[in-house]
């Protein structure tokens, strides 16, 4: 059997998850029966915020706003409908770019279910390369991270 969205996205029993703006439908195809609720209260210590988007600018605005709430370790997962879906103007290509701008870095692309997509962002590694055709890190030369 596969395994559930959540497995694959590494949420566990410990978990602390936040969902943002989700269908119904895609947030029951994440499952989340095994990570506690947690009311979006202003906390800043998610292991993993899901924000789904249909836009650029909401990409853009996502990645603004929920970047400072990302603790080192976190992971923002930017999910998008897929092929077009739902009128959006996102493809993973816009999507990694903007995040490049919001000095986070991608890795993982998961499927949700038959009409949302998903990538992983992180905070960069300090002193680690990064290269991405479709991004790059500002003040970086789109090569390393650095601090600040």
């Amino acid at each position: 059997m596969d395994r559930p969205v959540s497995q694959k996205m590494g949420i566990t029993a410990e978990s602390r998850v936040l969902v943002l703006d989700g269908p119904p439908s895609a947030i029951e195809a994440i499952d989340l029966s095994t990570a506690p609720s947690l009311a979006d209260d202003g906390v800043t210590d998610f292991h993993h915020i899901v924000v789904f988007t249909r836009t650029q600018l909401e990409v853009a605005s996502a990645v603004e706003r929920l970047r400072p709430r990302l603790a080192p370790a976190s992971k923002l997962w930017i999910a998008w409908p897929k092929a077009g879906r739902l009128g959006t103007d996102l493809t993973i290509k816009h999507v990694i770019r903007i995040g490049y701008d919001g000095t986070l870095v991608e890795s993982t692309n998961l499927r949700i279910d038959d009409d949302w997509t998903a990538l992983k962002f992180t905070h960069p590694k300090l002193g680690k390369t990064y290269r991405n055709s479709y991004g790059q890190l500002p003040g970086s030369g789109g090569s390393t991270a650095q601090e600040g």
